[in-house]
């Protein structure tokens, strides 16, 4: 299948613009996921023997092999029901902002096939919080999932960073019904302003307010959702000390590390679009600082690992790092649809071996 895909498919896909081909891609998943029985025999076809391997849990929760599917390729819910047909162990959909927003103009998608990169400014498009909690009710919830769902939520552009705790509860208190766990983007670079959110002051307020709404849910008889803060690579020893200096003192259940990175090393030094930088060339320095929260809490934390995974080594090197479980985007449109089915199963043979 993987070879089907690199020399057949990946090819016509290829020929379409970057944006439309993801569209394509979330389509098939969407109609992929409309059938339940189908989704169920691909699944247990693609997932790792019990016998052998055993899943991974972490923040209260259980997840059937390591590979997830990162926020930005399901922004609205429509296809997340197909992913553990295709093999993943858990997705995360979003980024969902409050409000409903179109996102930066387009072009906004750009793929280096040579580097297995691409470049994105897509600015958060989505259909806002209240759609995609209402889309998300007529779906299985929490408890009735083949694997975890995670739910990304951002700022709206248009709310100013003064009011992007409101903006940010609003979005918590929509989806958290909805959620096995809940991530929290300060990092993209593709929304105006939004990384100074990781600034240790702004950072604190926005984090306190969601764990006591968080709070609020266990005394009103809901469940508590794991809370985790997703941020960038871009970020200095420093920042990042600050960064956890807040999470853990507030108990956040977890840290995603990293989102896209502002950096251009080697060729992308003179390419001249803007935007976020995945793939490949992100996959050192995204380690280096799992490597360096892992050290930094005495492996306390619950890291996912995302950035330039493109096969079972550089999987591995995250999860040696301390991460717990890791993320793909941008490997799978290189490597194709069943990308995180090798990955679970390469990786977790691996760690068997090594055991």
């Amino acid at each position: 299948m993987d070879f089907l895909y690199e020399k057949l498919l990946r090819p016509l896909i290829f020929r379409l613009d970057s944006e439309r081909a993801h569209e394509v891609g979330v389509h098939a998943m969407s109609l992929l996921g409309a059938l339940p029985p189908v989704c169920a025999l691909m699944a247990r076809r693609n997932r790792l023997s019990p016998a052998r391997h055993r899943p991974v849990r972490v923040f209260g929760l259980e997840f059937p092999n390591a590979v997830g599917l990162a926020a930005g390729f399901d922004k609205n819910a429509c296809a997340w029901r197909a992913a553990a047909a295709m093999g993943f162990g858990h997705v995360e959909i979003g980024t969902v902002t409050a409000l409903a927003q179109p996102g930066n103009p387009k072009p906004r998608v750009f793929r280096f096939p040579a580097e297995e990169a691409v470049i994105n400014r897509m600015g958060f498009n989505n259909e806002g919080a209240a759609r995609v909690a209402e889309r998300l009710a007529s779906q299985p919830g929490p408890g009735r999932r083949a694997i975890p769902l995670g739910i990304n939520i951002g700022k709206s552009k248009v709310a100013e960073l003064d009011d992007a705790v409101n903006d940010y509860l609003t979005s918590f208190r929509l989806l958290a019904d909805h959620a096995d766990y809940m991530a929290v983007n300060v990092s993209s670079p593709n929304t105006p302003n939004l990384r100074m959110l990781q600034q240790k002051d702004r950072l604190e307020v926005i984090l306190r307010a969601l764990t006591e709404a968080n709070a609020e849910r266990t005394a009103a008889g809901r469940p508590r959702r794991p809370l985790l803060l997703k941020i960038a690579p871009d970020l200095s020893w420093r920042q990042i000390d600050e960064v956890l200096e807040t999470i853990l003192g507030l108990g956040l259940d977890g840290i995603i590390a990293t989102n896209t990175t502002l950096a251009r090393p080697g060729r992308f030094a003179t390419v001249d679009e803007a935007g976020g930088l995945s793939g490949a060339p992100v996959r050192a320095r995204s380690t280096q600082i799992i490597s360096y929260i892992s050290k930094a809490t005495g492996g306390r934390l619950p890291i996912i690992g995302v950035g330039g995974i493109t096969d079972s080594a550089s999987a591995g090197e995250k999860l040696d790092a301390g991460a717990s479980l890791v993320q793909v985007y941008t490997g799978m449109i290189y490597r194709g649809p069943f990308f995180a089915r090798a990955l679970a199963h390469g990786v977790a043979e691996r760690q068997r071996m090594d055991r």
